[in-house]
């Protein structure tokens, strides 16, 4: 076995490689405050009336960017409930066993009192060999964040944490905000990128600012439209991007609807059910992240019909 020292420095490294993504993102937003209120605002644009109304939105939109961007980076991924984890005996019952169907029969009998709906492509229970637990369904082991995580949808390094249940309501939040934040600035750049590209306004330091300001609203805005409207179809389906990959395997068989509840439904169940809190990058989804409502007319009869006291969602 390696020393733990290096093992431990290893990691140490890992963790400061996977911020630079973060680092960069915060460096472009910096530069890009500074270009705009500084370069453009204040230094380029004459009239006080447009500069006022332009400020004022361009703070009402970065705030809600930074927020939404801060969420989704620093609320922790939430983990399976301590009822999917095995206990002591359980752990020493499973290592006794050295075949699978014998071990799968052990893993049945602990999930017939769970609201576990989900199996394997070959119909077993899903179990997590690092964590020792039964996975719930829609969740996944994160081998980055070497953890399982509820209603994973996948693990981003520009924000370096998993997208899950806890953090997928900041995630689109963050998306749209950023998508926001782009479109405004192209817009609002544009007359004045024109105006220095003709040479109808004086070559000064500027100038470089609201150019390159300009190209680079534009192509982030292309690429966040493109992952905006992904994920938007995404929540419309109720699926996330493993599910829409692979679709999730039932007791009767793979079916990529299984959790679709319709549109208006399927969307709450991400931004729940008060109107107020959509916009806002607070927590709101419905839901405990271990158990979700189906479509599926015949469930699982082994199975609870009442998951976690309650067969629908409720919210958290």
């Amino acid at each position: 076995m390696a020393p733990s020292g290096p093992r431990s420095i290893k990691r140490g490294c890992q963790r400061v490689l996977y911020w630079i993504p973060v680092l960069f993102i915060a460096l472009i937003v910096a530069w890009s405050y500074y270009a705009y209120v500084l370069q453009l605002c204040i230094e380029s644009i004459e009239d006080t009336g447009e500069k006022v109304v332009y400020l004022l939105a361009y703070h009402a939109i970065f705030i809600m960017f930074v927020w939404a961007y801060w969420q989704t980076i620093f609320t922790k991924p939430m983990n399976p409930l301590k009822e999917f984890q095995l206990s002591h005996s359980d752990k020493e019952l499973l290592e006794r066993e050295d075949r699978g169907e014998s071990q799968q029969e052990i893993l049945r009998r602990i999930a017939k009192d769970l609201p576990i709906y989900t199996r394997t492509n070959s119909g077993a229970i899903r179990f997590c060999d690092r964590c020792q637990l039964l996975k719930p369904d829609r969740c996944h082991h994160c081998s980055v964040c070497d953890k399982c995580i509820l209603k994973m949808d996948h693990h981003c390094p520009w924000v370096n944490n998993c997208v899950g249940f806890s953090n997928y309501k900041f995630f689109m939040l963050f998306l749209a905000y950023s998508l926001l934040y782009c479109l405004f600035i192209t817009a609002t750049d544009l007359q004045y990128f024109i105006k220095f590209w003709t040479k109808g306004l004086p070559d000064t330091q500027a100038k470089f600012h609201i150019l390159f300001l300009f190209f680079s609203a534009s192509m982030f805005s292309i690429s966040l439209a493109s992952l905006f409207i992904y994920h938007c179809w995404l929540v419309c389906k109720n699926r996330s991007t493993l599910e829409a990959v692979r679709a999730p395997v039932f007791r009767h068989g793979t079916d990529k609807n299984g959790f679709s509840l319709g549109f208006t439904k399927n969307f709450l169940q991400v931004f729940g059910d008060e109107a107020k809190y959509w916009p806002v990058p607070v927590f709101s989804s419905l839901g405990d992240g271990c158990s979700f409502p189906t479509c599926l007319v015949n469930l699982d009869p082994e199975q609870p019909s009442s998951p976690s006291g309650s067969s629908s969602a409720s919210k958290r």
